[in-house]
C-alpha cells in the first residue's frame, strides 16, 4: 500500500476524482499547455490597452482626456474582476472549468472587437478637412460591449492560470518542487514575450494592416490555446478548493458585529480556538474588536459543531488581523499604479505627434511601451546578477526587502512622472513655435520619451516585485489565493484614480471657457502640468508610505510556511 501511495499525489486527483498518478498526471507537459492561454491572453489584453486611445482619438474621434479615461477604465475593470474570478475558482467552479469558460469569453470578446473595428457602420465617418464627427451613442455602446466583456475573459483567466500552472507540481517532492521553479521562470518569461509582441508585432498590424485583422489573430490565437489547453484535460491534476477567503473574512466581521455589545475575557486564553496546533497563530493587541467573534455565547454551537457566523477560532481572526495590517501598504502604492496608466495613454498620445522615422521605417505610437517592458527586464537582470550578489556579500542579505523594493518603485516613479513634464513643456514649445494641430508631425524626436519610459518600467520592476512579495509572504497561509487578488487590485484601483483625476483636472481647469490642461487636442493642453501633479502627488504618497512601512510590524511565519509562499508568490508573478 505503501508503495501504491507513493505514485500517486497526496493533495490532487485526476480528471476523474481518482487521486492522481504522478506517472500519468502533471509535470512539464501539461504545465505547458496551461501556459499557452496565459500567451494568448497577454496578446490580447497588452495589443489592445497599448494602442487603443490612438483609435479612439484617430477614426472614433474622442477628446484625448475621454480616450484616456475609456483605456484605463477597460484596464481597471479587467484587473477588479481578477476578485470574481478567484472567488468563482474557489468556491465553485475550480481553476480548470473557471479557466474554460473566461479564455471563451474573452475570444468573444476579441472576435466581437474584429466585427466592430472593421464594419464601416460601426465608427463615424472620416474628418472633412478639421470637421471631425464624434461616434454616436451605439457606435460606442458596441465598443464598450466587446471590451468589457474582454475585460471579464481577462479578468478571470488571470486569478486561476498561474495557480492551475503550479498545481501541475507536488511541493513536497523535491524532483517536482525543483521543476516548479524553472516552471515560473518561464511562466514569467512567457508573460514578457506576449507583452513584446502585443507592442510590437500586433500594434505594427493595426496600424498598417487593419485593426480588425489584428484582432482578428487574437480571437484566432486564443481559439487554438483553448483547443490545445483542453487537450490536456486527462494530463492534468486538480487540486480541491477549501472554501473562499472572502467567505472566512465575512464571517469573522458578522460575529464580531453580532457580539459588539459583549465585554473580552481577562484571561485571552478563553477564547475559542479548535484549530490544528500546527496551524494555530498566537493572539495579538491589535484590532480587539475583532476579538469578540471569538466569545463563546449561548446558541453557537449546532449539532456539536460551531456556527461559523457565529462563533470563529483565534486562528481565524488573526488571519483577518493579518490581512487588515496590509491594507495601509496596499493603499500607498495604488497611486504608483495611478502613474503606469499615463505609459499607456497619454504617453502613447504623445508620441503620435512626435517624429518617429528611422530610415523610411515609422516607428507606430503603441511600440514605443517597447521601452517600457525592456526597462522592466533589464532592471530585472541587473538585480538579480548584479544587485543581489553584492548586497549579500556587503549586507550579508539576499537583496533589499520587499518594502525597500517598493520604495525604490515609488521613487523612480515619481522621477519617472518628473522626467515626462519636463519632455512634455520641450514639446509643447516646439508645437506652439509651429503652431502644429493634432494632424501635424511635429520636429521633435520620439526618443525624448525613453527616459519617462524607463524610469517607470524599472520602477515596475522593483514595485511589482516588492508587493507581490510582500503580499504572499505576510498574509495567512489559508489566504494566499485572497493575497494575490489584494495585489491586483491596486493595479485596477491605481487605472480608475487615473480616470477620476482626469476627469476633475478637464473640469477644474477648463473652466470659464478655456480648454484647460487636458484639451481636446494636446498640443492646445498642459499635460506637462498634469504630469507635475503626478509627480507632486506621488512624492506625497511617498511619504506617507514610510510612515506607514514604519508603522507595520512584520510577520514572522514558520520556516515551512516560507517555503511554501516562495512557490505562491512565484505563481502569482502575471501582471502587467
Amino acid at each position: 500500500m505503501a508503495e501504491k501511495m507513493s505514485w500517486t499525489v497526496s493533495d490532487a486527483v485526476d480528471h476523474k476524482g481518482f487521486p492522481a498518478d504522478r506517472s500519468r498526471t502533471g509535470g512539464w507537459v501539461p504545465a505547458a499547455l496551461i501556459l499557452g492561454i496565459e500567451i494568448c491572453e497577454r496578446l490580447s489584453t497588452m495589443g489592445i490597452a497599448v494602442n487603443l486611445v490612438t483609435y479612439l482619438v484617430g477614426t472614433m474621434h474622442l477628446p484625448s482626456a475621454a480616450s484616456a479615461n475609456i483605456v484605463t477604465d477597460f484596464m481597471g475593470t479587467a484587473f477588479l474582476l481578477c476578485l470574481l474570478g478567484g472567488f468563482l475558482a474557489d468556491s465553485f467552479l475550480g481553476r480548470y472549468k473557471t479557466i474554460a469558460i473566461f479564455a471563451i469569453i474573452q475570444t468573444l470578446g476579441t472576435g466581437m472587437l474584429a466585427m466592430t473595428t472593421k464594419l464601416p457602420q460601426l465608427r463615424p465617418p472620416p474628418c472633412h478637412g478639421s470637421v471631425c464627427k464624434q461616434a454616436n451613442g451605439f457606435q460606442m455602446g458596441i465598443l464598450y460591449l466587446a471590451l468589457y466583456i474582454i475585460a471579464l475573459g481577462t479578468g478571470g483567466l488571470k486569478s486561476s492560470v498561474s495557480g492551475f500552472g503550479t498545481d501541475q507540481f507536488d511541493e513536497k517532492d523535491e524532483k517536482e518542487k525543483a521543476q516548479m521553479a524553472y516552471f515560473f521562470n518561464r511562466f514569467f518569461f512567457f508573460i514578457s514575450l506576449g507583452t513584446l509582441m502585443a507592442v510590437t508585432v500586433l500594434v505594427y498590424i493595426q496600424d498598417e494592416v487593419g485593426r480588425s485583422w489584428a484582432y482578428g489573430i487574437c480571437s484566432v490565437s486564443m481559439i487554438m490555446a483553448i483547443l490545445i489547453f483542453f487537450s490536456g484535460t486527462k494530463r492534468y491534476r486538480y487540486k480541491k478548493s477549501l472554501g473562499s477567503p472572502i467567505v472566512h473574512i465575512s464571517q469573522v466581521i458578522v460575529a464580531s458585529i453580532k457580539k459588539r455589545s459583549m465585554d473580552l475575557p481577562f484571561n485571552v486564553g478563553l477564547l475559542f480556538e479548535d484549530s490544528p496546533e500546527a496551524s494555530r497563530i498566537d493572539h495579538t493587541d491589535q484590532f480587539h474588536c475583532l476579538d469578540k467573534a471569538a466569545i463563546v455565547a449561548e446558541g453557537d454551537f449546532e449539532k456539536n459543531e460551531p456556527n461559523p457566523w457565529k462563533l470563529c477560532s483565534v486562528t481565524r481572526v488573526e488571519e483577518v488581523k493579518m490581512m487588515i495590517r496590509l491594507l495601509p501598504i496596499w493603499a500607498t502604492t495604488i497611486i504608483f499604479w495611478t502613474t503606469y496608466a499615463q505609459m499607456i495613454t497619454f504617453s502613447v498620445e504623445q508620441a503620435t505627434t512626435m517624429e518617429r522615422s528611422i530610415g523610411s521605417f515609422q516607428i507606430p505610437a503603441g511600440s514605443l511601451t517597447v521601452f517600457f517592458v525592456s526597462a522592466i527586464l533589464i532592471t530585472l537582470a541587473v538585480y538579480d546578477r548584479l544587485i543581489m550578489p553584492l548586497w549579500k556579500k556587503w549586507k550579508g542579505k539576499p537583496g533589499f526587502t520587499n518594502l525597500q523594493r517598493v520604495a525604490i518603485g515609488l521613487v523612480l516613479s515619481t522621477l519617472g512622472m518628473a522626467a515626462a513634464a519636463v519632455v512634455e513643456r520641450k514639446r509643447l514649445s516646439v508645437a506652439k513655435s509651429v503652431n502644429g494641430n493634432r494632424s501635424t508631425t511635429l520636429p521633435i524626436s520620439v526618443f525624448l520619451l525613453i527616459p519617462q519610459f524607463f524610469l517607470v518600467g524599472s520602477g515596475e520592476a522593483f514595485i511589482y516585485t516588492g508587493q507581490l512579495d510582500f503580499f504572499i509572504t505576510q498574509s495567512p497561509k489559508g489566504m494566499k489565493t485572497m493575497s494575490t487578488g489584494l495585489f491586483l487590485t491596486t493595479l485596477s484601483l491605481g487605472f480608475f484614480v487615473s480616470s477620476f483625476l482626469v476627469s476633475i483636472v478637464k473640469q477644474v481647469t477648463g473652466s470659464n471657457g478655456g480648454e484647460g490642461w487636458l484639451a481636446d487636442n494636446i498640443n492646445r493642453g498642459r499635460l506637462d502640468c498634469f504630469y507635475g501633479l503626478l509627480a507632486i502627488l506621488s512624492a506625497i504618497n511617498f511619504a506617507v508610505f514610510l510612515v506607514c512601512a514604519v508603522w507595520y510590524k512584520s510577520q514572522k511565519p514558520k520556516p515551512e510556511m516560507q517555503m511554501k509562499t516562495l512557490g505562491n508568490g512565484s505563481a502569482a508573478r502575471e501582471s502587467v
